[in-house]
């Protein structure tokens, strides 16, 4: 479901213009490919009672936990002041994204409007736009705080999902001979 979740909102900002990054939406389709892949193989040893699928299935599941649960406690640990200087970087190191966020946004430049610089933004031709830096901290606090708590609830379900598959996994299989080991 996540992975299909990740699929259709990096085609659902490339149609409707949000995102123009082949880099930014290359990297979500990647995740949910390689999330659904996962979730295929998982089920795939589930309906066959693969003990290395599920072996598989179960050590993956764990990585993404860590790596998911590590991500969303930093969503959820920064402080203004880090996430400051967080977006100040992102915003020097990208060319794409800077000119999607003015162009959105309607705004120019990160912390103070420079008429000379050249802008995506509507505003730009009147120059009476103002920086970008206080919306994009505005809607970042909200952003941070939902990306960390639906991080943590699919993180926990994860979590459940290891725990079944290594329960499952440990179980015959009904159909075998029963004088097989397991």
């Amino acid at each position: 479901l996540v992975s299909l979740l990740l699929i259709g909102i990096a085609a659902w900002g490339i149609g409707f213009g949000l995102i123009s990054s082949f880099r930014v939406v290359g990297v979500a389709i990647a995740v949910g490919i390689f999330l659904f892949l996962i979730a295929l193989v998982g089920l795939i040893g589930a309906v066959k009672h693969h003990q290395v699928l599920l072996f598989f299935y179960m050590i993956i599941l764990l990585l993404v936990f860590i790596v998911q649960f590590s991500v969303s406690c930093a969503c959820l640990a920064l402080n203004k002041e880090q996430q400051s200087q967080l977006l100040e970087v992102a915003w020097n190191n990208t060319n794409s994204a800077r000119t999607d966020i003015e162009r959105n946004l309607n705004c120019c430049g990160f912390r103070v409007f420079d008429p000379n610089e050249t802008c995506a933004s509507d505003c730009f031709r009147s120059h009476h736009c103002q920086p970008c830096a206080p919306i994009i901290e505005e809607h970042s606090v909200m952003v941070l705080r939902f990306v960390g708590g639906i991080g943590l609830f699919f993180g926990f379900t994860e979590i459940l999902g290891v725990w079944l598959t290594y329960r499952y996994r440990n179980q015959k299989d009904p159909r075998a001979n029963p004088s097989a080991f397991l």
